[in-house]
């Protein structure tokens, strides 16, 4: 390859050596050797590869707009093939009246089928490419530059005539190859670019998916090992801060999975070694009850503990919420967050510094340098997935010998995600809501039913009940969703005139004092309707709404939809979400809303979500580096998952250090890839 295109290759797709170009792997095949006659193309294919004789090879279009168009006919009928990028040097390489074998994805204009952008090549012998044919990740630059599908595959089989197989070490010891029936890996590397049958394709895939799960599944199997020798604080004691709470200051009795939870906290906190434990609870399940309950743990054995959240609204509401708790046991609890300042401020850092104040409520505020603990024994840190790697790395030099770590997420993680993510965590799930709460009902209505919906909540508002309206506020078209958000209050105000009804406003380009005098007009009961964008999505907690209306709701993801669901149904009157759209909808969204109106359930919501978007987009996962394999995709090969972290415990527990002879290549492949993993030291 000449080094203009080699250039190419290494700044489009970062393949610039043999074993790049060699781990580029195909992501799907087609049968090159069926041909279809063009008279019987099947509407339903997708690709298709036809022969002909081409004719009427022209250029038409000025500048952007220009394209070069040609026919390609048998003695069936006849179809346009249509190059928009490229088209001058794509029409030198072309000859009328010559016989093509034409390979591309059709499409339908004006009733008459074309394909764009297609592979094109001259007839001969060596032509027709036996079997399957890889189809491999490019981009729309290298294809307008030549490089081709086609060009990919003559790319790869050159190379496999330069490298011996035997060049291609194996990584996996033999007892894994033989337990779990893997192929050779050099055997697989030449399959997955080249099978010759169906059963060496899925051999090929087998075996290179269960390799890259296997190897994230090391990494945090030894990671899980690190943590069980670290030390920790030792919370020996059940003391009076934590029993005179549990026996007089419950404002409800705890659920059994609450009970079962702190049962685990006391358990991991007792034996020495640092507590690293993610809790998934619902929205509404009282995770907060149970964190509280372990700061009072800590406090009880001598201890500071603190509570981290994302944002200044959800750090003011839970400093609220834990000082209402902790009210009448007079126990100090203070806020720290960026808009604290001057002598307040200084006060609370003198406070935390001589530990007169043993529970602190904060946002990213707490990490900085100048916040310096007595003695921090527990960090609970709320919605873990907004903070960075790095942030939560600086809560742990807060201490001498680290503090115990309890994560918590109202976004509930599906299970195979949790094991590649948060693999190295102990995992705690509140699956039951408190008793009395009621479950939302949830209705889908299209936008021509809007009176209907609006009178409904009338009805509602009427009977003294509180309702939200939240608008989308994409960040892409924050100028365009900021102005449908203002045209949709001034709408609200038709329906609900000012004279009869109290209308609160909330958006992200307020400034923080009047945006936080307006949510706390709702959450007083002196606004009835609060029109909000999403900044409501976590934490607001007003027991007296019971309508959740989201305009535009085929513009939220899934999960998304199920967390501003979640603010509503706090109290014990019966709560509606009703999810408004256009009138005309994708098959994603139809799907989506069909899900929300189904299930409340957290659980199966995260599953659904993250099988129609794929992990890389869920929960900011994309910094984390770990989800970026090639071939193997956590939903569709869960069982795979499950065989690969069951085999990578087996292994740690005999092998701590793979020191053994028959893991060296292994421990080898993995020190290469472990740059990507050091966010899971962490969490």
């Amino acid at each position: 390859m000449g080094p203009q295109r080699g250039e190419l290759l290494r700044s489009e797709l970062g393949i610039s050596t043999f074993e790049d170009l060699l781990y580029h792997y195909p992501y799907r095949y087609f049968d090159r050797t069926q041909l279809s006659k063009i008279g019987h193309i099947d509407p339903n294919a997708e690709y298709i590869q036809v022969a002909g004789i081409l004719v009427n090879i022209f250029e038409e279009g000025r500048g952007p707009k220009q394209r070069l168009v040609a026919t390609l006919y048998d003695e069936t009928g006849r179809i346009d093939l249509i190059w928009f990028k490229g088209a001058s040097w794509i029409k030198r390489s072309l000859k009328e009246n010559e016989r093509y074998i034409v390979f591309g994805k059709v499409s339908l204009f004006n009733g008459q089928y074309n394909i764009p952008h297609p592979e094109i090549e001259a007839w001969n012998s060596e032509t027709a490419i036996a079997g399957m044919q890889p189809v491999y990740p490019t981009t729309e630059k290298l294809r307008t530059k030549g490089i081709t599908n086609r060009s990919f595959a003559k790319l790869t089989s050159a190379l496999f005539d330069k490298v011996n197989l035997t060049e291609i070490s194996e990584i996996l010891p033999a007892n894994i190859l033989s337990e779990y029936k893997l192929c050779q890996r050099a055997q697989a590397i030449k399959w997955v670019h080249f099978p010759d049958s169906e059963e060496h394709k899925q051999a090929a895939l087998y075996r290179l998916k269960w390799e890259e799960l296997f190897a994230s599944q090391l990494m945090i199997a030894r990671i899980r090992m690190q943590h069980t020798i670290q030390q920790g604080l030792r919370f020996d004691t059940v003391g009076d801060n934590f029993n005179d709470f549990f026996k007089k200051h419950l404002p409800f009795a705890l659920t059994n999975a609450q009970k079962r939870v702190l049962k685990e906290i006391r358990h991991d906190t007792a034996t020495g070694k640092q507590m690293n434990r993610l809790l998934q609870g619902d929205v509404g399940s009282g995770k907060t009850i149970v964190a509280v309950m372990s700061m009072l743990l800590a406090m009880d054995n001598g201890f500071q503990a603190c509570l981290m959240a994302p944002t200044e609204i959800l750090a003011q509401q839970h400093y609220e919420s834990v000082g209402k708790l902790l009210e009448e046991m007079q126990i100090p609890v203070a806020l720290l967050t960026g808009n604290i300042k001057g002598k307040e401020r200084k006060e609370i850092l003198k406070g935390l510094a001589d530990g007169s104040i043993p529970l602190v409520v904060g946002t990213h505020a707490l990490i900085e340098e100048s916040v310096q603990f007595k003695n921090l024994g527990l960090a609970v840190i709320d919605e873990q997935h907004r903070f960075g790697v790095g942030q939560r790395a600086r809560l742990w030099s807060k201490n001498d010998v680290p503090p115990h770590v309890l994560v918590m997420t109202a976004t509930p993680i599906p299970r195979t995600l949790a094991m590649t993510l948060y693999g190295d965590l102990d995992v705690s799930v509140i699956d039951e809501l408190p008793p009395g709460r009621q479950e939302i009902r949830t209705v889908h209505r299209h936008e021509s039913h809007r009176s209907r919906v609006m009178e409904f909540i009338k009805t509602e508002v009427n009977k003294g009940r509180q309702a939200y309206i939240v608008y989308p506020l994409i960040e892409e078209s924050e100028k365009m969703d900021y102005e449908s958000l203002m045209a949709g209050y001034e709408q609200v105000k038709i329906w609900f005139p000012e004279d009869k009804y109290r209308i609160a406003m909330v958006h992200g380009r307020q400034d923080s004092a009047l945006r936080e005098r307006n949510m706390q007009r709702f959450v007083s009961g002196d606004a009835q309707i609060l029109v909000a964008t999403t900044v409501i999505e976590v934490g607001v907690n007003v027991p007296n709404a019971t309508v959740m209306l989201i305009e535009s709701a085929e513009r939220f993801g899934l999960s998304q939809l199920h967390q501003l669901r979640g603010r509503v149904g706090r109290g014990g009157e019966q709560s509606y979400c009703i999810l408004l759209t256009g009138n005309k909808l994708s098959k994603e969204s139809v799907q989506r809303m069909r899900i929300m109106v189904a299930t409340t359930n957290g659980f199966t919501i995260a599953e659904q979500d993250l099988a129609m978007r794929g992990p890389g987009d869920l929960y900011g996962t994309r910094q984390s580096g770990i989800l970026k394999f090639k071939l193997a995709d956590i939903v569709k090969d869960s069982a795979i998952l499950e065989q690969t972290r069951n085999a990578a415990i087996q292994m740690v527990a005999e092998d701590p250090g793979l020191i053994k002879p028959q893991h060296q290549a292994l421990k080898h492949s993995l020190l290469e890839q472990s740059h990507q993993s050091h966010w899971s030291k962490i969490s």
